[in-house]
């Protein structure tokens, strides 16, 4: 009895388990990054409400890009849940390249697909409709200050 079939086989079944891992990371290099691209840019948004500041960074996504061309923006600020401030869009972002990502955590700034809205979080969270547009540099602590205020957001040039 021969091996080298035997060997063949496993090489092919080796072969093909890299494949399998390998070409989809491949595909979505190639496509310009996935939906959890986290890739920072000189993006910068300035978000001030009641004598407030906080500075976000956005990130490489064609989301935040839509955000960013919309701005300057006077809107409204308000608590939602217990773990984040939402404010609402005058429309819906482009959600082309989104799907889930990992790794949420507090001060990341998302656009929340079903409602429309930027979703601030100030503690930990999880949610399957959300988009990572960013994450706040400085200032987040303003998070935490309960209630609804006029909001500003604007491009820091």
């Amino acid at each position: 009895m021969s091996r080298t079939p035997v060997l063949i086989t496993r090489r092919a079944l080796i072969a093909a388990g890299f494949a399998a891992v390998l070409l989809p990371s491949l595909a979505k290099a190639q496509q310009g990054g996935g939906p959890a691209n986290q890739r920072t840019t000189d993006m910068k948004i300035r978000i001030t409400f009641d004598d407030h500041t906080m500075i976000a960074t956005l990130y490489d996504n064609p989301s935040a890009r839509d955000f960013y061309s919309m701005l300057p923006l006077d809107l409204t600020i308000e608590d939602f849940s217990s773990n984040e401030k939402i404010v609402h869009l005058p429309r819906k972002l482009t959600e082309e390249g989104s799907g889930p990502f990992g790794n949420e955590k507090a001060y990341d700034l998302c656009y929340y697909k079903p409602w429309g809205n930027l979703a601030m979080f100030y503690t930990d969270y999880e949610h399957p409709g959300l988009i990572r547009l960013g994450r706040f540099d400085e200032g987040y602590e303003a998070l935490h200050v309960r209630g609804e205020f006029p909001v500003r957001i604007e491009p820091v040039r």
